[in-house]
């Protein structure tokens, strides 16, 4: 929010980078998701130990989809900012 204009310049360059790369991160994240879930839906128990693998592959599904959920949060924050600070900006 820096009257400077070139400050603008570069916050948007910043800004476009970080719309980027969240959509990496998701498009990661949405890879582990549907890896995750394969080897939980599809995976034959035989015995203990493939039960205990298979119960590791469902902690690291549930983690990633919180991670996505905190990673997608995260962006429709930042978002929400660029709004409040355009609409801040055209107030002025």
């Amino acid at each position: 929010m820096s009257t400077d204009a070139s400050t603008g310049a570069s916050e948007d360059a910043v800004d476009d980078t970080a719309g980027e790369g969240y959509g990496a991160m998701l498009d990661t994240l949405d890879t582990a998701i549907a890896e995750a879930r394969e080897k939980v839906e599809s995976g034959r128990v035989y015995d203990a130990d493939n039960e205990k693998v298979r119960i590791k592959w469902i902690r690291a599904l549930a983690y990633t989809v919180n991670v996505r959920r905190q990673v997608t949060a995260d962006r429709d924050l930042a978002e929400l900012s660029e709004r409040v600070d355009a609409l801040e900006d055209a107030e002025r």
